[in-house]
């Protein structure tokens, strides 16, 4: 049998909380910052929780690194 391996594209841009949550950066913080407000920026700037169905797909496809 052929080796598991861990979704390279995901290992870049999830992470795997000690609790098991699945965090994630905000989009939308790339480029063209200067026409969003300083509010909005400010909010972009925490990481972000994801839940549900789709954690654990992402945490499917992290497990044979973790």
């Amino acid at each position: 049998m052929p080796k598991q391996k861990t979704h390279k594209g995901m290992s870049k841009r999830f992470k795997v909380t000690a609790s098991g949550k699945v965090k994630h950066r905000n989009a939308f913080r790339g480029h063209k910052l200067s026409h969003k407000s300083a509010q909005r920026k400010r909010q972009l700037r925490a990481d972000n929780v994801i839940t549900g169905k789709d954690a654990i797909n992402i945490i499917e496809g992290l497990r044979p690194g973790m």
